[in-house]
């Protein structure tokens, strides 16, 4: 059976298991997910979707419903799709028009509180109590409970999804913030924590160019998810993969040993990293994160991008390659604020 992953434009996912010759609309369907449909037969397109990643077979598309471009571009009717391995279909709808449940709720408990810097705390989570394995795609995020309050706050996994659920976020730390000051002054190990996920549309889609991702702060949870896939799967992509990395102070760079692990187990990656703030311990590049950018890292125009960072870090990147031939690359990105 292969795993698919529905995701909605309200930001919402679910996932369904597919059986050997099981159309993705009948599986669905069997699993409480209407997915809206006429025809059935291939020919209305009301069932399509875009397919981001994995291998399937359509048994049939009347070229009325689907073109020859949308269908190069991974355009899908479930009505007629039969998958090869686990995929990711994204619909231009809302989650609200094929089922009513939202986001599952996880009860967990902090295993690990790391306040790397006056900026910066990585955080472990145990949501091993769960029956059966989390589901999320590397780069989403889940809606965490700060523990003794009312009060939520979104952060991006740190991780990909794993037998055990052993979670991860990079979470900034504000000089006053609900979950900042939990972190800095009350965390402890055994405190129990509720999650809502998996919720967001930023995620690994099928690998077919050279990646380039950039990372502002704690940005870089997103992409450590996305790179524990990749390594995990190395033979499935020989495509260059590019990370860049750029925080405000030495202090704030985390993750790094792991990050240089993935050089050992993706033949094709590299990265770069680059501080603001100068510092005696740092002999690396000093400025923003577009000073390392090179034209040869953009393979003449023809990248996928994925950013994700602090909002003017997300900007000042778009604006560089707006100002470049960009036109036959994709980039997808998100922004979040800190709180």
């Amino acid at each position: 059976m292969n795993k698919v992953a529905l995701s909605f434009s309200d930001g919402r996912t679910h996932f369904i298991g597919v059986k050997f010759g099981e159309t993705v609309l009948d599986a669905a369907l069997r699993q409480g997910i209407t997915i809206p449909v006429d025809c059935r037969e291939g020919v209305c397109a009301t069932c399509k979707g875009t397919c981001q990643s994995g291998s399937y077979d359509l048994e049939y598309v009347d070229e009325d419903a689907l073109s020859e471009t949308e269908l190069d571009k991974g355009a899908v009717l479930t009505c007629q799709m039969r998958v090869d391995s686990d995929c990711a279909i994204r619909f231009d709808f809302d989650s609200t028009l094929c089922t009513s449940a939202g986001p599952e709720e996880i009860e967990a408990i902090i295993k690990e509180v790391n306040v790397v810097s006056d900026s910066t705390a990585v955080v472990h989570i145990d949501a091993g109590s769960r029956a059966g394995q989390l589901d999320f795609l590397p780069g989403q995020y889940a809606h965490v409970q700060v523990p003794g309050t009312e009060e939520w706050r979104s952060y991006s996994f740190a991780c990909s999804p794993n037998d055990g659920n052993q979670l991860q976020f990079l979470i900034r730390l504000l000089p006053q913030g609900v979950m900042s000051d939990y972190l800095r002054d009350r965390a402890k190990p055994g405190d129990r924590m509720r999650l809502k996920a998996p919720l967001g549309a930023f995620y690994l889609h099928k690998i077919s160019r050279p990646l380039i991702l950039v990372a502002g702060g704690t940005g870089l949870a997103a992409f450590l998810g996305m790179l524990d896939e990749m390594a995990a799967a190395p033979s499935r992509s020989n495509q260059p993969v590019t990370l860049f990395y750029g925080v405000t102070q030495v202090a704030d760079l985390c993750e790094m040993e792991r990050i240089q692990g993935y050089a050992e187990k993706l033949p094709n990656f590299s990265y770069h990293s680059i501080v603001m703030k100068e510092n005696d311990d740092w002999q690396g590049p000093v400025g923003v994160v577009t000073d390392l950018f090179e034209e040869h890292h953009f393979n003449g125009g023809e990248i996928d991008a994925y950013l994700c960072g602090p909002p003017p870090m997300v900007d000042a990147v778009k604006g560089w390659l707006d100002q470049r031939e960009m036109s036959n690359s994709d980039v997808h990105y998100e922004k979040f604020s800190a709180s």
